[in-house]
């Protein structure tokens, strides 16, 4: 899946450091803000996915590659992606970008393992796949037979 969502956030001055650079781990926060975006904008919620379908979607591996600094104040763009859906996984990718110098900052990716409030994993509920990308388990279980 190819589409991508982007979505603003601004660099507070509690997210900097002595030297007015973002500190590293605000990276992952800002991913997970584009994130829950991205699956707003496909008619997700976290939240209803959790409480209506026992499905919570657990963080495996994130991993984040740091172009330029972001600094106080600026106008971030986080542009978020679904890269790969598998039954039980959802990979994400991400980019961040300065709003005012269209200047990457920061790219990176998420796999997420679908689970339940067990913490087990378990496949991704039938009326979710077609929202990232996947073929249903009832057509995949068709393709392989026919």
């Amino acid at each position: 899946m190819s589409e991508f969502h982007d979505t603003s956030v601004r660099v507070r001055y509690v997210e900097t450091d002595q030297m007015g650079v973002v500190y590293h781990a605000n990276y992952l926060i800002w991913f997970e803000v584009g994130r829950v975006e991205l699956m707003r904008a496909l008619g997700v919620e976290y939240k209803r996915m959790e409480l209506e379908d026992d499905c919570q979607i657990v963080v495996a591996d994130v991993k984040c590659r740091y172009h330029h600094p972001a600094r106080y104040d600026e106008i971030l763009r986080v542009r978020t992606r679904i890269v790969e859906t598998k039954n039980r996984v959802i990979r994400f990718g991400y980019e961040i970008f300065c709003e005012a110098n269209g200047v990457l900052l920061a790219s990176g990716e998420t796999t997420h393992v679908i689970c339940g409030k067990n913490g087990k994993p378990k496949l991704l509920p039938e009326k979710y796949r077609a929202i990232f990308g996947m073929k249903s388990a009832h057509a995949a279980t068709e393709s392989k037979f026919s």
